[in-house]
């Protein structure tokens, strides 16, 4: 099979969501699968990372440590931005066209044995079918750790079916409530369900909601609470305390502007200073989870891991995508693009864009999953912008530009309705002077699209 045939027969089983409630998450039916294809999951430790916003962050700085640290490491997030294989990573690397091929094919002919016997009432969705291939290829790799990232909610998850030496749980607020519940409340018991009796769980305090329910969940379990707060910064970045301390990044040389937040810690006994290319303070707490769980493993038996390589992976972690900056270049002003998908992360985007660009007038090309809180993220992103560009893309989950406009009409920002996400950038593009900047936000799959249209690197 060749892997354009395997990646049209993964897209033919519905992405993502597309497909579900017919097939209504089942870890019995994964655990299935995975039986049949020997347990690749049992062949490797890994990390299990959920939440509603911040695990993809918090398990790229994670892999990105573990790898520095010398250890063979595994990364698997969701969703992709321009290739399936982005996926799957191995040493930052993404799986080759090859070996996904191979993978698909026997995974994919293992599933169609099951169902023909009547093992399985129906052939493994998308996100199955992507966690067993993920599995299959740590485990060929012989990865010596593997990072996680829960697709969604986590007790059904297919992810869940690994038994991780550590758990961690990211910030929780409202999303995909057709799925998980309508209150923060029913979405942290989904996420606690990553918990395991007398296993490691790092988290940082949160809503009061989730916070109650995860420490209920700890206590029922037996669970041991690893509190990252240690590892949140003293002091807020752009303080006077902050400038002090390790000087203003902006003006400290050409290595410095690299890095988006700096600041000293202590970590093992020594102190580090981290220095991370992530923008926006949210990504603190993300960064904090990702130091503890490292150190965390390193207790657990993974010496490798020291001070030194916790802060040499904090600041060569690569997460595209997520307010991503792409300098002015010849026809292009400044463009900053950002999968701010759902209330919570519009207001760290929003948060962001004020503190980088005060005083710059911003353009926004925004395009969102209908089933996402449009209203709502408009309320709070629009009002920054000079003009807005409601675009859809390629998606069968899109919203219309229309219904963005429609949704976002008590913001009372002028808002134009372009259809296609190539023609929506040229139209920023001509709307744009050289002091301006693009902000193309939203949808993580509008990000996808966009970023060959900008040059933009994975």
């Amino acid at each position: 099979m060749s892997y354009e045939t395997a990646v049209a027969r993964m897209f033919a089983l519905g992405h993502e969501l597309a497909s579900m409630p017919a097939q209504k998450f089942d870890l019995a039916h994964m655990r299935i699968l995975l039986a049949s294809l020997d347990h690749p999951e049992r062949k490797f430790p890994s990390v299990l990372i959920a939440g509603t916003n911040g695990k993809g962050s918090t398990a790229a700085t994670l892999a990105s440590i573990l790898h520095v640290s010398g250890l063979k490491t595994g990364l698997y997030t969701s969703p992709h931005l321009v290739r399936i294989n982005e996926r799957i990573q191995v040493n930052g690397c993404a799986i080759g066209d090859e070996d996904f091929a191979l993978l698909h094919s026997g995974v994919d002919r293992v599933a169609e044995g099951l169902v023909g016997r009547g093992e399985l009432p129906w052939h493994p969705s998308f996100f199955e079918m992507m966690t067993a291939i993920a599995f299959e290829h740590f485990a060929r790799e012989r990865v010596e750790i593997a990072a996680l990232e829960v697709g969604m909610g986590g007790r059904l998850d297919a992810t869940n079916v690994v038994e991780p030496c550590v758990g961690v749980i990211t910030d929780i607020s409202l999303d995909h409530q057709k799925y998980l519940g309508d209150t923060v409340r029913e979405i942290a018991r989904e996420k606690a369900g990553i918990i395991r009796p007398g296993e490691a769980l790092v988290t940082l305090p949160q809503q009061p909601e989730a916070n109650d329910v995860i420490g209920n969940r700890i206590l029922e379990l037996g669970a041991r609470a690893v509190n990252a707060v240690p590892y949140v910064p003293p002091v807020s970045p752009g303080s006077a305390e902050y400038l002090a301390k390790v000087g203003d990044p902006a003006r400290s040389g050409e290595k410095n502007r690299r890095f988006f937040s700096q600041y000293p810690l202590q970590v093992m006994g020594r102190q580090i200073l981290v220095e991370s290319p992530l923008v926006g303070r949210h990504q603190l707490r993300n960064i904090a989870l990702a130091i503890a769980t490292a150190v965390e493993l390193n207790q657990q038996g993974f010496a490798r891991i020291t001070p030194e390589s916790i802060e040499r992976g904090i600041g060569e972690t690569h997460w595209p995508g997520r307010f991503q900056v792409i300098a002015a270049k010849s026809g292009w002003p400044e463009i900053v693009i950002d999968a701010a998908h759902n209330p919570a992360g519009a207001w760290a985007l929003r948060c962001a864009l004020s503190e980088r660009y005060e005083n710059r007038s911003l353009i926004f090309v925004f395009g969102a999953m209908r089933d996402k809180a449009i209203s709502e993220m408009s309320e709070i992103l629009f009002p920054l912008a000079e003009r807005v560009i409601a675009t859809r893309p390629e998606n069968p989950r899109a919203a219309s530009p229309e219904e963005i406009c429609r949704a976002a009409a008590r913001t009372g920002v002028e808002i134009e309705a372009v259809d296609d996400v190539r023609k929506a950038v040229e139209r920023a593009r001509s709307l744009a002077n050289e002091e301006a900047v693009i902000v193309i936000a939203g949808s993580i799959y509008l990000i996808g699209e966009a970023m060959p249209l900008i040059g933009a690197e994975l």
